[in-house]
């Protein structure tokens, strides 16, 4: 019965093999989401405030607006932890033997994959446009310059491959519970309480 699968994986039990979780479409997207908030937040944290010559104060380098940068902060600071959260999910998922909590996990991921790919479409075009309607005379020495684009390129690339992994959800979410074994209120034999035999009468 090794082969019997419930939302796209085995039944619970199986030894984990640490190489076949890496090689896995939803682990490479997944780590790619993980990255891109690490990219991100290291763009604004290192360059992402600057100032003019004849100031102490630091503003940021989206055209002065503080909000451009703690939206990008925020968003990657909450993105880095719920793709560390999910990448934890991923690996438990095996042994989670009920066929109900799997869906309930799978349709959470999905849920939660199309919220951050709206979420870093509305900061891809929030912070593409207060960069290009920042002034000169605001940054006269380009200070920052390219980590303000990486951090807009990033925000573009999140955008998909969130989208990718929620397609990638749906898809699991699509293949259900093998029709041969699994149902609805599966739960793994060898998890279940023993039945104590019914006395027999001669």
């Amino acid at each position: 019965m090794d082969g019997f699968q419930a939302y796209g994986a085995g039944k619970a039990g199986g030894a984990f093999d640490p190489l076949t979780f890496i090689k896995q479409p939803q682990t490479v997207i997944r780590i790619l989401c993980w990255l891109f908030s690490i990219v991100i937040l290291g763009c604004i944290a290192n360059e992402g405030y600057v100032n003019r010559p004849e100031e102490v104060e630091e503003y940021c380098i989206f055209n002065r607006n503080q909000n451009a940068c703690n939206y990008a902060v925020a968003m990657g600071t909450l993105c880095f932890l719920c793709s560390a959260g999910f990448l934890a999910l991923d690996v438990y998922f095996p042994q989670i033997s009920g066929v109900k909590d799997r869906k309930k996990a799978v349709m959470a991921d999905i849920g939660v994959s199309v919220f951050w790919s709206l979420i870093w479409f509305v900061g891809f075009c929030f912070l593409a446009n207060q960069w290009q309607v920042s002034k000169a005379e605001d940054n006269p020495l380009n200070e920052g310059a390219d980590a303000a684009r990486a951090t807009i390129i990033f925000c573009f690339f999140s955008i998909f491959t969130w989208a990718l992994q929620a397609l990638l959800a749906i898809h699991k979410f699509n293949q259900g519970a093998s029709t041969v074994i699994f149902n609805q209120d599966y739960v793994d034999p060898e998890q279940q309480e023993p039945v104590e035999a019914l006395p027999t009468y001669e």
